[in-house]
């Protein structure tokens, strides 16, 4: 009986997620003068950096070449990396090129990125922008990547409401694209406040869950609700007041758990100061993108209208920052741990093939010397990877080893919508 007993124990197996860094993370790894006429340069040395930095995956980060985007780089809070250059199409010897050196450095692709505005009012720049989305989809399977992860984005001169028959009309259209290609496309949900002069605060319209399941709803009735996804980054939720907890258990009340298809990791640390002085809507005034009554013609000006965003935020790289405890009750940080066993929780997840993306995002440390960013993004894929690993023990410990003998768990932990 003893024997037969021990046989029927739940023993411990505690699941892992897969880490990589997002190659924008260091944008000129490889020099202009070099990459720009050996395009796939640029995505060998990222690998061989990835190796390095002891991450299984890389992002791979697409953009339009600075010499064919419609934003200048001085506008922009995060410049975008084109690690992946599409001027010229990427057929099957650029593929065979990029997967010969994955197998080298034992890395992988965990999905391709392109963040743009793929619902742009101005019709000949959005066509820009989805033939240049087709190119990155076409690359994706060349590479035998299953995801392409970006934003919906936002029609300026059309209301929210409005916004979702656009979607409807040219973004589905997209995901019928990403089916045919065997594709899912992850959104990320930053809601993008400094893409415009304006005073629009969300300039990505799927920025939270309410957005989510409405633009799902559209896709379900067009037949690609399959291919919609959400990338879920905590540190938009931060700037909007969510955590990470409670806005999983909405989704999971709601019946849309499995929208969540991988994480960006970057947190958000609120200042106290920016939002007594401005609050979550940011700064609307004075922030010095507008010139005599109109917005400024200058790149330089225009990046001001992130100070919507930034007088109130920094973004934090995992493992750089020192937290009050009672930000985590404030909803003004995110607490790494509960964010993973919470995604473990509540979420339909195959944890096994979950990635972890690092987005570095965090200004005083984006520095573009190779040999100076290599163990700060080390130590945080390092942080990152061991913050899972604990998640992943206390899941299985209490909710699989103690459940399955009817032993109860300790103490209450974080609880959804309570701060």
């Amino acid at each position: 009986m003893k024997g037969t007993y021990s046989m029927s124990i739940k023993q411990f197996e505690p699941k892992f997620m897969r880490v990589g860094v997002l190659t924008a993370a260091l944008q000129e790894l490889t020099p202009r003068e070099v990459r720009d006429p050996d395009p796939d340069r640029a995505i060998e040395d990222w690998i061989g950096f990835a190796a390095e930095l002891g991450a299984d995956n890389i992002q791979l980060s697409a953009a339009l070449h600075p010499s064919e985007s419609d934003i200048p780089a001085e506008a922009m809070l995060d410049p975008v990396a084109n690690t992946l250059d599409l001027r010229q199409p990427f057929d099957k010897s650029r593929a065979r090129r990029v997967i010969k050196a994955l197998d080298t450095n034992k890395i992988g692709i965990s999905d391709l990125g392109y963040f743009d505005n793929m619902l742009h009012n101005d019709a000949a720049i959005r066509k820009n922008k989805h033939d240049f989305m087709l190119r990155v989809f076409d690359a994706a399977a060349l590479l035998g990547v299953d995801a392409v992860c970006g934003f919906v984005g936002r029609n300026q001169t059309l209301s929210m409401d409005q916004n979702l028959l656009d979607f409807a009309e040219h973004f589905v259209p997209l995901l019928r694209q990403a089916r045919d290609r065997g594709l899912v496309y992850r959104v990320e949900q930053c809601p993008m406040p400094g893409w415009t002069t304006g005073d629009n605060f969300h300039n990505n319209i799927a920025y939270t869950p309410g957005t989510w399941i409405a633009l799902h709803r559209i896709c379900e009735k067009a037949g690609v609700g399959d291919q919609l996804r959400i990338h879920y980054d905590p540190s938009h939720a931060i700037l909007m007041g969510q955590d990470t907890r409670s806005l999983f258990q909405y989704l999971k009340d709601a019946g849309y758990n499995f929208l969540i298809g991988g994480f960006h990791v970057k947190g958000q640390v609120i200042d106290s100061r920016g939002v007594s002085g401005w609050g979550y809507g940011g700064r609307t005034v004075e922030r010095g993108d507008w010139k005599g009554g109109k917005p400024s013609d200058t790149p330089a000006d225009q990046a001001n209208a992130w100070l919507k965003q930034t007088v109130l935020a920094e973004h934090e790289l995992p493992g750089t920052a020192r937290h009050d405890p009672l930000a985590y009750l404030q909803n003004r940080t995110v607490d790494w741990l509960d964010h993973q066993l919470a995604a473990r929780e509540l979420l339909n997840l195959d944890v096994a093939n979950t990635h972890l993306i690092v987005e570095h995002e965090y200004p005083p440390a984006r520095i573009q010397d190779r040999e100076r960013l290599k163990p700060i993004l080390k130590g945080s894929i390092a942080f990152t990877r061991k913050i899972d690993e604990a998640a992943a023990c206390m899941y299985a410990l209490q909710h699989e080893v103690l459940a399955a003998q009817d032993i109860p768990v300790q103490g209450i932990g974080r609880q959804a919508y309570r701060s």
